[in-house]
């Protein structure tokens, strides 16, 4: 599914990557955990291949292409997504037409016809209910107005109708009480199937209790320093970060 050799990546001149290696097989939940600053926001940016970023070295490759060269538009219509910590609000567009457009855009991209209204509202409404979304918040303006964890289990919504093969999760969990992450990480469960991948990017290991991880890394200073199963998240949010600093120093 994903194979990523030798990553780094900056951002105005400052090293943020420094030689990332890592495999995600498709069916597979992988956790990215790290204390701030250490570049799992920008991991997550340079996989969805936003601009800001700079790659200077190695290579990303995505169901056994290399994806570099594609662009932000590109790699989401072959099946990245990423859903953000802090969801954009934009007044003006409701989100009917924010997604039947981008719905459209990537069944134009395989060459598929576009669905009619009739079909896309149908379509919408399985999907809203197999996330939980209320349906008045389909019709507003793409985020605006609503909650913390609205905005949160819009983006599961949005996840939901687009059907990504490989979906990055960035600290979704940020700014959620406990119903609200139970809600979202329910519907992250119930899209997840033996040909996607999930990358769940978070600082705690409350999320995990819910969205169950194969494999848990550990990423500090730019690096990935420590890889196992799920019991490290618990040994993390045992002992917090310092101990990881002080096996490298050692």
């Amino acid at each position: 599914m994903l194979v990523i050799k030798n990553l780094h990546a900056e951002i105005n001149g400052k090293k943020i990557l420094k030689g990332i290696n890592l495999e995600i097989k498709a069916g597979e939940i992988h956790a990215i955990m790290g204390p701030n600053g250490s570049g799992k926001s920008t991991l997550s940016a340079v996989l969805a291949g936003k601009e800001d970023f700079t790659v200077t070295e190695g290579e990303i490759y995505y169901m056994g292409k290399d994806i570099s060269d594609l662009n932000v538009e590109e790699r989401a219509n072959e099946g990245i997504f990423l859903s953000f910590q802090y969801p954009v609000e934009i007044p003006g567009v409701s989100m009917i037409n924010f997604m039947k457009t981008a719905v459209n855009s990537q069944r134009k991209y395989k060459d598929l016809p576009p669905m009619s209204s009739a079909e896309f509202l149908k379509y919408m409404r399985e999907m809203q209910d197999l996330v939980g979304l209320k349906s008045d918040l389909a019709s507003r303006s793409v985020n605006v107005g609503f909650s913390g964890g609205e905005k949160k289990r819009n983006e599961i919504f949005q996840m939901a109708m687009l059907k990504p093969k490989l979906a990055i999760l960035d600290e979704t969990d940020s700014g959620l009480d406990i119903d609200a992450l139970r809600i979202v990480a329910n519907g992250v469960n119930k899209l997840k199937t033996p040909e996607n991948s999930v990358i769940v990017i978070t600082h705690y290991q409350r999320l995990l209790d819910f969205i169950v991880p194969d494999i848990v890394h550990v990423l500090y200073d730019g690096r990935i320093v420590k890889t196992a199963g799920k019991e490290l998240a618990l040994e993390l949010e045992a002992k917090g970060y310092n101990w990881i600093k002080e096996e490298i120093d050692n």
